[in-house]
């Protein structure tokens, strides 16, 4: 039986710089065992985080730096594969894929953004 593990909220950025289906903001976490990329978006006034890992391939989905958003604003697309991918749910809707992005719970509060931790997610001291 595993003792439940207890969550800790993590700075990530502060709210304005997320701007609705604006660039990124990158962090980094220990996913399991291994250290990943992750990013946060804003997309219909609500903040969504992922691993920033196609379901396809294994790979990084940014095609410039922090740009995840598609020329619509409305989807998320892997760049290598043009797997499309929903905002806020992280569900691939077009495209090459196998299921969805992997979540990061967030919250949103007096102007501050924070990922929280969990059996999944850890800090990543490496980074």
């Amino acid at each position: 039986m595993n003792p439940t593990v207890p969550v800790q909220k993590v700075y990530l950025c502060r709210s304005e710089d997320l701007a609705d289906s604006g660039l990124a903001v990158p962090f980094e976490v220990r996913y399991f065992s291994r250290s990943c990329a992750a990013f946060a978006v804003r997309y219909g006034g609500r903040v969504y985080a992922y691993l920033n890992q196609c379901s396809h391939v294994p790979m990084e989905m940014d095609y410039q730096p922090n740009q995840f958003f598609d020329n619509s604003g409305h989807w998320l697309m892997c760049a290598t594969h043009g797997a499309m991918y929903s905002p806020s749910t992280g569900q691939c809707r077009m495209g090459p894929c196998r299921g969805g992005l992997v979540p990061i719970e967030v919250t949103e509060s007096d102007g501050m953004v924070h990922w929280h931790t969990s059996d999944k997610f850890k800090v990543d001291a490496a980074a």
